[in-house]
């Protein structure tokens, strides 16, 4: 009897508990190597955070810039967050946060998400709105080897924007934003952004307005940029970040836990929306926050 239970033993470690064992196996689906592999929206989204007067900036955005303004959506008791479009993107705005960092000065002056670039056809609508509402005209200066010219102003918080005019172009060009990083560590950077975000990275070129190198990452209508200016700054890890859609915010959490990427704000869904948001940081304490937006029914 002993001799025969030994072999049934046996029997199910080799054969019944091995083919349990591959059930399983093909149920769990393979861990993500970036978070790419769970976006779904082809481009980026992007907030800034202000302290002063919310007219003057949705003005400064939607009137002088002309960017479309959509419906502003409460979050929690006292949080309002503006959204305006660019193309597939979207550019927030909400209030500062606390326990963040924030400084002002010029684009060199700190790491941070420090700089917004938009593009556009023609600067004399620009121009004429810049002029009806009083704010400093901005500078155009060509860029060698295209027809494009480039200015940078500040919007009312001090928030720095470069204004491209890039004309006779197709009007996919329109729709693009770059995101501009100041990084204090390039190799550190390019890896988070190439191996664990998971953005296309384009050949770096050569920037004439701050006269440095610029390393490029993009998906779909949206480019992130990194420059290091070499020399140790302040952090701002409270004025801006980067909003990534995703259809599965819980492989986000898993690989940034494996990949011991900092989580800030840990999964949690927003009472009232039912999405999933997870903030992590690069490696300079840059917001990179993530939700999973819940699908419509069917109906």
């Amino acid at each position: 009897m002993k001799e025969r239970m030994q072999k049934l033993v046996g029997v199910f470690c080799l054969v019944i508990a091995p083919a349990l064992c591959a059930v399983q196996d093909e149920s769990v689906a393979p861990p993500i190597q970036s978070t790419a592999a769970v976006f779904s929206q082809d481009s980026m989204n992007v907030f800034l955070r202000y302290a002063g007067d919310p007219k003057a900036m949705f003005e400064f955005y939607g009137t002088v810039l002309g960017l479309k303004q959509l419906a502003t959506y409460k979050v929690g008791a006292n949080g309002n967050v503006a959204r305006f479009d660019v193309g597939s993107s979207q550019v927030k705005f909400s209030a500062m946060a606390p326990n963040r960092k924030y400084q002002k000065g010029a684009i060199q002056d700190a790491t941070g998400l420090r700089l917004l670039t938009f593009f556009f056809p023609d600067q004399e609508p620009l121009l004429e709105g810049f002029r009806s509402h009083n704010l400093p005209i901005p500078e155009f200066r060509p860029l060698a080897g295209s027809k494009r010219a480039s200015a940078l102003v500040q919007d009312p918080e001090g928030h720095w924007v470069e204004i491209v005019i890039a004309p006779d172009e197709p009007r996919a060009t329109y729709e693009h934003i770059e995101i501009g990083l100041v990084v204090s560590n390039l190799e550190a950077s390019r890896k988070f952004y190439r191996e664990f975000i998971g953005l296309q990275e384009l050949p770096p070129v050569e920037d004439p307005v701050f006269r440095t190198t610029k390393y490029l990452y993009r998906n779909g209508t949206t480019i992130v940029s990194l420059r290091c200016f070499g020399h140790p700054l302040p952090a701002d890890t409270g004025s801006g970040g980067i909003q990534y859609v995703v259809s599965d915010a819980k492989a986000v959490e898993t690989l940034a836990k494996a990949r011991q990427v900092k989580i800030d704000q840990p999964l949690s869904t927003l009472p009232g929306y039912g999405m999933r948001m997870i903030w992590l940081e690069d490696p300079d304490g840059i917001t990179n926050y993530y939700a999973e937006v819940p699908r419509a029914k069917k109906q």
